[in-house]
């Protein structure tokens, strides 16, 4: 039986210094350094705070990786590294330190792209890939659906976020809350003990792009509703405000997802992201593809946020689909593209 490759991949794109080691498609480990507690109290993420933590953050965190997976430097086939997109120093954190270990072990370099690598990771938890699948991706910086004929190469991208992000949205509206950054997880936990169908809040529609997003409205919805609460001097309900949000974000997203894969003909729906680790909108995605006939794929929570499993999951199919790999010279690119 021939050996598959081990690949190391480092993930640097934000907040988190993500290292994973994937050989084929057995996560083997998967380590990382968050500085999102030096964030919190800016209330969003500092690209030079985040550069400088994953300076510090990468020896001993791929030190680790090494460590948990039983592995020497010397089993190592390939180095994979998101290139982008991503805030521009900390991208070039990461490239930089790929470059090193790739010169070091003399072994070749690929620069992969951040989005394709949360569809990639799905592979470590549910198989391979379908060909084709639709993929929505949805983060603090990504709401996107996507044609996916083959992640090593070929994505559509078929619509995206106009302006706020799903997870921006989330980090927004839970500030006017008084919740914590980041607020995925703090609103998720409120809306466990809220009614959903409290508040009406607006589902955004862009003209003329059925399958993109724009959340600025109802995040500009929430902040106005509470505004008003407060003025008449009212008790906020958070829990309820919290779950009549987040619902209309799950309604928008898996409405557009279900959309695609039925005007597309496509019987696969990947979802990704750190927004992908929201019980709701995992809940809803179950409800709906299974009234639809759509096979759902969603990856563990842990593997939704940033991390180096999804590099290196995607830079191990790019290895063993003998894809050339990149030049020394890869640059950091933070508006890199699909297509």
């Amino acid at each position: 039986m021939t050996r598959q490759p081990l690949v190391l991949g480092i993930e640097t794109s934000c907040d988190e210094t993500g290292v994973g080691l994937v050989r084929g498609a057995e996560l083997l480990a998967d380590a990382l350094a968050s500085s999102v507690d030096e964030h919190a109290r800016f209330g969003g993420v500092v690209p030079e705070v985040a550069s400088r933590a994953h300076l510090e953050a990468m020896r001993p965190t791929v030190h680790r990786a090494f460590a948990d997976a039983g592995v020497g430097w010397s089993d190592v086939d390939a180095i994979a590294v998101t290139a982008g997109p991503g805030l521009a120093g900390a991208l070039l954190v990461g490239v930089a330190a790929a470059k090193a270990y790739a010169v070091a072990l003399n072994k070749p370099l690929y620069g992969v792209n951040h989005l394709a690598a949360h569809v990639a990771v799905d592979r470590l938890a549910n198989g391979d890939l379908p060909e084709p699948c639709i993929a929505l991706l949805v983060s603090g910086g990504h709401s996107s659906l996507l044609v996916v004929p083959d992640v090593t190469g070929t994505v559509e991208p078929l619509g995206q976020t106009v302006d706020d992000a799903a997870g921006e949205a989330f980090d927004k509206v839970a500030r006017v809350l008084g919740l914590p950054f980041p607020g995925g997880p703090h609103i998720d936990r409120a809306a466990r003990d809220g009614d959903a169908n409290a508040i009406d809040f607006p589902r955004g529609v862009v003209r003329d792009a059925p399958y993109s997003f724009t959340f600025s409205g109802l995040k500009t919805a929430v902040a106005r509703w509470v505004e008003a609460k407060a003025r008449a001097g009212d008790d906020i309900p958070i829990n309820d405000v919290a779950a009549s949000f987040q619902e209309a974000v799950a309604d928008v997203l898996t409405r557009r997802a279900v959309a695609a894969c039925r005007d597309r003909g496509i019987d696969y729906l990947v979802i990704g992201g750190g927004v992908a680790a929201n019980s709701r909108l995992r809940a809803l995605a179950a409800q709906r593809c299974a009234d639809a006939g759509i096979t759902l794929r969603t990856p563990p929570p842990r593997l939704c946020t940033d991390n180096g499993a999804m590099v290196a999951a995607l830079g191990a199919l790019m290895v063993q689909s003998d894809i050339e790999p990149s030049p020394l010279d890869l640059p950091a690119d933070p508006a890199l593209t699909l297509a």
